[in-house]
């Protein structure tokens, strides 16, 4: 080959790959500088999910009906207890379609889920987000979409103090992750860390997407849009 054919093939491939990296900051840039860019909301992904130091839990009641249940009451509370369009500052609001995580959280093992291991609380990396958002079949959808990716649940153990016992917090750690559902490229994926409250497992645990949201309003969004909007 000529050295100008060379030359030729070399131009037109950084010119892509610079074309092709710029529309990928833009579209996370787009998505930030302007509220009315639509987002649809995804769901929250439990494949990776570990519930660490709770035994006496029903590991396929989990997977067969709570998984569902705590997707189902954040979808149908996203105007009052789950505010995503007001987290994200989407004037017009946001659309749901859970039917991937859905389907991806059926497959789910059962034996997969119980942890002894506390480590577990923290292990993923933002390749392993990469391979779950991969692995959601979106049917061709387009736009930004937003998943959650839950990472572990920890319960909190037991302490005996003298005559008492305690009881310490519960945590959950969460990948908030924003797609381009046509391309499944990941364009943003931030870890965020709550203590899980409330009462009965299915409001205790989703309480983490709960103050996941909450904390996005207040402090989150604004560094995000100042990091990837810039």
């Amino acid at each position: 080959m000529k050295r100008t054919q060379k030359l030729s093939w070399l131009f037109a491939f950084v010119l892509f790959f610079g074309s092709s990296t710029q529309t990928f900051s833009q579209t996370l840039q787009e998505f930030f500088s302007n509220t009315s860019t639509p987002l649809t909301y995804l769901g929250i992904d439990y494949t990776r999910n570990k519930l660490i130091n709770n035994p006496e839990g029903n590991a396929s009641d989990i997977q067969s009906r709570l998984y569902n249940s705590m997707n189902d009451v954040v979808v149908m509370e996203m105007g009052k207890n789950y505010n995503i369009a007001g987290a994200f500052s989407r004037s017009g609001g946001v659309s749901s379609d859970i039917n991937a995580v859905t389907e991806r959280n059926a497959r789910i093992k059962a034996g997969d889920i119980m942890s002894s291991n506390v480590a577990d609380f923290n292990r993923l990396t933002e390749s392993d987000i990469a391979g779950c958002v991969k692995a959601l079949d979106l049917k061709a959808k387009d736009g930004i979409g937003l998943v959650f990716i839950m990472e572990a649940m920890k319960k909190g153990e037991k302490i005996q103090e003298g005559k008492k016992t305690k009881q310490e917090e519960s945590y959950g750690s969460v990948w908030v992750t924003l797609i381009d559902m046509k391309t499944k490229k990941v364009l943003m994926t931030e870890r965020m860390e709550q203590e899980a409250a409330g009462f009965g497992f299915r409001n205790f645990w989703v309480s983490i997407i709960k103050k996941s949201l909450v904390e996005i309003d207040k402090k989150a969004y604004k560094g995000w849009k100042n990091k990837y909007g810039g």
